[in-house]
Formats: C-alpha cells, structure tokens, sequence
C-alpha cells in the first residue's frame, strides 16, 4: 500500500512538472515587474556577495549525525533504539563551546568562518518524495505547480546576468541526469523554467571530465564541427520545437547554444581543466568525486561564474539516502566531504574571494531512526523499521526522513563568522524550537546577499511569479555581519 501510494505521487508530480514545462516552452518573453541586481537598489539592499556556490548533499543529510550532535550511543547488540539519538560523538570546533559530530574534523576547524543554521525546517509534502523536496529547495515552490518555476540558479544568471561574458552564469557539478532512478523527477528542476534555455545549467556530472564539455569532440574537424553546430541551431529554429516553443523562447535556446560555442574558444575554458591545478592542491581536496567538484567550483568562481551548485548526487538508495546501514553510510558520506569543504573555504579565503562568495551547504531534509516526517505530520515510513532493539548493525544510524529540523552551513558572502543560528531539542523529538528558518526565508536571505529583493518578480501567464514563494520571504538580518 504505502509503495502504490508513493508511486501515484511519483506519476502525479511527473505529470504536473511535464505539463509545467511543455507550457513553458509556450509562453512569451517574461516580464519583469520587480526586481534589482544593482550597487543598492530602491529597498535599500546592498549586495554582500557577488557568487554563490551551493554544497548539495543530496539525499537528506542528518544533522544529529554531521552538525547537531546529542546524546551518543555506541552500537551494541540489544541496545534500545529510542537511547539513540547519534551514532557519532561530539568532537569540539573553532567555535567556543559548539561541536559537530565526529568524522567532521576538518569543517570543525573552519567552522568560526562562517555560520551554522540548527533550525532548518522544511515543508511536510504529504508523499516524502526526495525529488519533491529538492524540487522546493531549488526553486522556492512546493510542486506540483502550473508553472515551470526556475531553479535557484536561474533567477540568479537572469537577474545578475554573467560575472564574464564568456563563463556560463550557472553551472551545476556532479549529478548525472540519465542512467539513474528519477531522472525525469530531477530534470523537474534542473531548469531556467519560464526564463528561457539560456538561464538553465550547465551541467559538468564529472568534474575531472569537465574539460571535455568545452571542447568540440576528439577528432572532429573544425569545419564538422561547425557544420553539426548549424544543424542543430536550424532544429530549433525550424524542426518539431518551432512549433510548440514561442518565438522567446526558441530565441532563448539559440542564445545558449551560441553562449555553449563562444566558451569553446575563449580562455574561460580553462577553468574546467582540473590538471592545470597543482598535484598538491588536488590532493588536498581528496580523490573523490564531490571533492573534485569542490576544486572546480574554486576554479569557475575565481574565473567568473556566477552560482555553481556541487552535489554528493542524489541517486535512489546511494550516498546520504541512508534508508539502512545508515551510521556505516553517513561515515562514507563524512570522509567525502570533509576535507573539500574545509579546503574550498580555506582556498577561497588565501585568494580574497571568501568575503564577496557565498557557500551554503544544505540537504532537503535531515534524518532519525524513529520518526518519518515530524511528529505532529508523520508520513508513511518508507525504511525497514527495526525491531525495538538493536539487533543487526545495518539498522544503527539514521534512517528515516525528518522534516522537523536540519543544519546548513553559511560561509562568507556578508554572514556572520563563529554563529550558530536557531536551537534544536536535546532529545526526541529533536524538532527546531528557537529561531526557526524555513525554505522561504533562507532564500530570502541568500538572493538579499546577493543584492536580489525577495519580492522580485517576473509577468507570467499574467499574473506576478516571485523568486521566493508569492514573494512572502524575508531575510534573516541576524544571519548577516
């Protein structure tokens, strides 16, 4: 029962988002009714970052395992699983009197560089879909909605425009979006939406073969290449799109293809090419995928880019969706991770870009062993439930999805340094219960870092489309120096 219930809304999401897009394609140029982007604008905001680089870990990372520890059980056969509440110790950081769990010990010494938010909370969307939650992170909107609603990258490369001219404005790392489950979900919002092709990402799903993407392929004439390139501007133009896609719109794609082509030449390029940095330098971000991507997104930025998102990868039952095993995984997850965070933000401090870069790191969710959703909305469990002691240890970890409360990291960009923000219970249910953010205000404040009103605004099907939900988000001013 509960897996046809999930599936329905896997098909009624698919379907919603499909239509949503196919409208898209549709619909004229968008207007803008609201918005700023500039040195100060007339709601008096001044911008405190001039990049973004958003750290993804994708698939719901628990904050009592990473950076919320409590009360720690070691695993033991016949433990009761109502004592545990992290199956990590706390270990201590940069910051007086505040500790993340083990496992973190490289963020920990970074941590007074920035803010720690504890009281993260995010919406209960009936069918806890890993897919509907990033869909509401990224772009702001509980789905299904009417409207393709951009990524969060694509208001910005809209609004801000491009660093240089040459750099795509928004480039996404390290997720793949074929040959993985819910790839179609993922798309969903791996999208500019209603602002045209030329917003949407640019996407680098392996970071050290992010060269090859900049580049005509090997062994392809220059006079092919340019002869493929014309084919494929003249199927937009004149093939099945032209004629569902309005003239904006198929304008929109053609920008971005010529945007594509320009990079190829220019020395933008270089930014991609992982083996121009140093061998020491790559080994201080780890041999890993997401610490490669970490390198890459230092790389773009200090070249030009306007918002790189790297991303752990969210793929069914990989990475942090720790459905079991989960203290085994989320150490996997940690050692991943903890090095390339604490590097980029080291790197980007010794070159001078920290103060005007934003890094968020966050999750569409946070875990518990016991509780699906929260306790005042439970949801329908979707991990092996465990007897009511410990038996085997696949079952010791967090597994389960937990809306009540999560962890993101801020660094640089205007935020403050050495702050905890927000305060969680110290046992179960360890919901928010001080300074409380939800999705609308933390991008709220990430677009005011950015010089962005959150009621900025565009004319679609004409009525307003806001880049924080019907433009009701507000800026957490105590998160900023």
């Amino acid at each position: 029962m509960r897996k046809e219930r999930a599936d329905t809304s896997r098909r009624d999401f698919l379907a919603a988002t499909s239509a949503a897009a196919l409208a898209a394609l549709a619909a004229s140029e968008p207007r803008m009714l609201h918005g700023f982007g500039s040195e100060k604008d007339e709601e008096g905001i001044r911008p405190t970052a001039d990049s973004m680089i958003l750290l993804w870990m994708a698939g719901g990372m628990a904050a009592t395992e990473t950076f919320d520890p409590k009360r720690y059980a070691p695993y033991e056969t016949g433990l009761e699983v109502k004592k545990i509440l992290s199956t990590f110790p706390a270990i201590p950081t940069a910051i007086d009197g505040v500790s993340v769990c083990e496992g973190l010990e490289n963020v920990a010494r970074v941590l007074d560089r920035g803010t720690l938010i504890r009281s993260h909370v995010v919406a209960d969307l009936g069918h806890i879909l890993h897919s509907r939650h990033q869909y509401h992170w990224h772009t702001g909107y509980v789905p299904p909605q009417t409207v393709a609603a951009p990524h969060m990258g694509a208001w910005i490369a809209k609004i801000l425009g491009p660093r240089d001219p040459a750099m795509p404005a928004f480039i996404d790392v390290g997720q793949r979006l074929e040959g993985i489950g819910e790839k179609e979900e993922l798309k969903a919002f791996h999208t500019a939406g209603f602002l045209g092709g030329e917003y949407g990402p640019f996407l680098v799903p392996f970071p050290e073969k992010g060269v090859d993407a900049v580049k005509p392929p090997e062994g392809m004439t220059p006079s092919r290449f340019q002869n493929r390139h014309r084919f494929w501007r003249s199927l937009v133009e004149k093939g099945p799109l032209a004629e569902s896609a309005s003239d904006y719109q198929k304008e929109s794609i053609v920008r971005s293809m010529e945007n594509a082509h320009r990079l190829l030449s220019s020395p933008a390029a270089q930014a991609f090419d992982l083996s121009l940095e140093p061998e020491a330098t790559r080994a201080e971000y780890g041999g890993g995928r997401f610490g490669r991507g970490c390198l890459l997104a230092r790389r773009l930025v200090e070249r030009g880019a306007r918002f790189v998102e790297v991303t752990t990868e969210y793929e069914p039952f990989e990475y942090w969706d720790t459905h079991e095993n989960g203290h085994t995984r989320a150490a996997e997850m940690k050692r991943a991770i903890d090095r390339p965070v604490a590097r980029l933000v080291l790197d980007l401090e010794e070159r001078g870009l920290l103060s005007r870069t934003l890094v968020v790191l966050a999750s569409e969710f946070s875990r518990d062993m016991i509780i699906e959703g929260r306790p005042d909305n439970p949801a329908p469990d979707q991990a092996i439930r465990p007897s009511d002691t410990l038996e085997e240890m696949r079952h010791y970890g967090a597994h389960r999805h937990f809306t009540g409360a999560g962890s993101v990291l801020l660094f640089g960009g205007g935020m403050k340094k050495a702050h905890v923000h927000g305060e969680t219970a110290p046992e179960r249910p360890c919901v928010a219960i001080r300074d409380v953010v939800g999705v609308e205000d933390l991008h709220a404040t990430i677009f005011r870092a950015l010089g962005i009103s959150p009621r900025a605004s565009f004319d679609v099907e004409r009525r307003p489309f806001y880049v924080t939900r019907d433009g009701e988000g507000k800026p957490i001013e105590a998160l900023f120096a």
